[in-house]
């Protein structure tokens, strides 16, 4: 059998037992990595080795640890009630507020991992203190990232569109972006009707109290909702900001302007910010280490190391260049949307963009098809699977989870997700744009 469908019947196998039995799909991913790096590929320990990322796993470490400080010292709760103000107590603006901001920051060039550090475990915060659906804050999270993801100055916008040109195609900034943009709000809406954003509506937080409220439509009163905590958070109504606090919003800031401004990696910056902090109070912050979300980053580094696998396997440019060979065009555009979508899921979008719109490149040529609306299709199938946890953004969120839900449980969630979205978002974006242009 062929290296190529090695990995992918490997690759179907782990998922199979990971989802049956409680086995950290993590785990599994390094047994099958091993196996078939070292019997199908002949490749060493170290070849195989070679293909985890680093990057992605010091993001990991380096943002829940020093997420972790801030949780001790209340430096979080103490954001939430900021903001909350800052909206006035609505509580149903909150996820939109955290869509906004995060794709504003990918659409003026941060990385889509760097976005969603900075921003994932402080929207996680307002869904554990208020009651807002963990699963629908995280993604909101995600999905801002990703629409704001393609903008003209945006990475995967400059690698979507420099391929284009490299390869002598008709380049649609515009049509690019608004598409990512429109998709993802989309996404976002209907996760805010079904996991209980009306409610929301009803709901206001005093902002100088930190008492959620439910506001009467019949008599227009506002009483306190019951089963909600009705206490402040610890040092912002009675004690007032400590230094400690001041010290951690400092290093938050700190750490945004050097990771986005600067270009650096968000994982050094942030531990290099986590240990300055535990050094300033070392007592305090002793068992921070230990909140590091450990069993993420086992799942995200051997996922990304059976990742590396398929892609020396070839698998992917196989099953591509298979779907670009068929004779119907559009079911061949499908397929490459899939091939984008499913990759993706467990690999680098960053990474994979440039490899697959080459690949779609006799389907263009032969068969007509608009390039502009193809590429959008497969760069938006391609990026709105990040959602799913074994990809860096949506491990960030499984790591920064509310201590309302358990890990199991909001894993469940998130993998639940983006399994809808890497069967169904391939098929509605290629309906979407490549079919009106076939």
């Amino acid at each position: 059998m062929s290296p190529e469908w090695v990995a992918i019947i490997a690759l179907v196998a782990l998922f199979a037992v990971g989802t049956v039995l409680p086995i950290n799909m993590g785990a599994l991913a390094y047994v099958a990595a091993w196996l078939v790096g070292m019997y199908s590929l002949n490749l060493d320990e170290k070849e195989i080795l070679a293909g985890v990322s680093g990057d992605l796993i010091l993001t990991l470490i380096g943002v829940t640890y020093l997420f972790a400080i801030a949780k001790n010292n209340g430096t979080v709760d103490l954001i939430v009630t900021k903001a909350v103000k800052a909206v006035g107590g609505r509580v149903a603006l909150i996820p939109w507020v955290m869509f906004a901001v995060t794709a504003l920051l990918t659409g003026i060039g941060a990385a889509s991992p760097a976005a969603c550090a900075i921003i994932g475990p402080v929207a996680l915060g307002f869904a554990g203190k208020y009651k807002i659906s963990p699963l629908m804050m995280g993604m909101f999270v995600v999905h801002g990232a990703q629409g704001g993801g393609f903008s003209p100055i945006s990475i995967y916008g400059t690698i979507t569109n420099a391929v284009m040109r490299d390869n002598g195609l008709e380049v649609g900034e515009v049509t690019l972006f608004l598409s990512s943009l429109v998709v993802n709000l989309i996404m976002a809406a209907i996760l805010f009707v079904l996991l209980g954003g009306r409610k929301l509506l009803s709901q206001r937080v005093d902002p100088d109290e930190g008492e959620l409220l439910e506001h009467l439509h019949a008599g227009g009163a506002s009483v306190p909702a019951r089963g909600y905590g009705t206490t402040a958070p610890t040092g912002t109504r009675a004690q007032g900001v400590r230094v400690d606090q001041v010290l951690t919003l400092v290093a938050f800031v700190g750490v945004a302007v050097v990771a986005l401004a600067f270009d650096k990696n968000i994982g050094f910056v942030s531990i290099t910010a986590a240990v300055i902090l535990a050094m300033l109070a070392p007592k305090e912050h002793k068992g921070a280490v230990n909140q590091i979300a450990w069993p993420t980053v086992l799942l995200v580094a051997g996922v990304s190391t059976y990742a590396s696998i398929l892609t020396t396997a070839g698998s992917p440019e196989f099953v591509g260049k298979w779907a670009a060979g068929l004779g119907a065009a559009a079911v061949g555009a499908l397929i490459l949307c899939y091939v984008g979508g499913v990759v993706s899921a467990f690999a680098s979008s960053t990474a994979l963009l440039p490899i697959i719109i080459p690949i779609a490149l006799p389907i263009i040529s032969e068969h007509g098809i608009n390039p502009i609306t193809l590429v959008a299709a497969l760069a938006i199938a391609s990026t709105i699977v990040d959602v799913s946890p074994f990809s860096t953004n949506g491990a960030l969120m499984l790591a920064n989870r509310p201590e309302t839900i358990s890990e199991q449980a909001y894993y469940k969630q998130i993998l639940t997700y983006s399994s809808i979205v890497v069967l169904v978002g391939p098929l509605l974006v290629w309906a979407a744009l490549v079919l009106p242009s076939w």
